[in-house]
């Protein structure tokens, strides 16, 4: 029987797909999900990011058009050098690049929308939902706004919610 993340040829590749900040917060809560896979992380320039191992880091400027397209370019390269067999991603906006390329290659990809999006979905939620079919949200008042694309698993922040129900 093999290790967990691992097949008989390799280790499960995951990349981890957040901006700094709350998000990658979230992203650390998963940690324990991710144990025992081969992980790389793409994020923001930032100081909480510099810090991640194998990390790939972008230029915090999310409203860009150009530096959109240089997301593309790069997300395409690191999805060609690092070959992940699955991405997740807990926002935000930083996701859109990665989730595209991603699906232009087959790869499964997962997303939690942000715990602060309780009955109004974000933006990048409402792009993300319609290129994974893994699309979870942290609040069951959410669900309405996306229309049977999402699921709720519980909270990651919220402990006493997810004790609450059971997760």
């Amino acid at each position: 029987m093999n290790a967990p993340g691992t097949t008989e040829t390799a280790p499960i590749k995951i990349g981890l797909v957040c901006s700094h900040g709350g998000h990658l917060t979230e992203m650390l809560e998963l940690g324990p999900a991710f144990e025992g896979y081969d992980i790389f992380y793409y994020s923001y320039e930032g100081e909480t990011s510099k810090g991640l191992p194998n990390v790939y880091t972008v230029p915090n400027k999310p409203y860009s058009p150009f530096q959109f397209v240089l997301n593309l370019l790069r997300t395409n390269r690191i999805l060609k050098n690092e070959k992940p067999d699955f991405v997740v991603s807990t926002g935000a906006e930083i996701a859109i690049p990665m989730f595209l390329m991603a699906k232009m290659r087959g790869i499964p990809t997962a997303y939690v929308e942000c715990g602060n999006q309780v009955t109004i979905p974000s933006i990048t939620g409402r792009v993300i939902c319609r290129l994974t079919k893994n699309f979870f949200v942290q609040w069951p008042e959410l669900l309405p706004a996306y229309r049977g694309r999402a699921q709720y698993r519980g909270s990651l922040i919220d402990d006493s919610r997810t004790e609450e129900e059971g997760l």
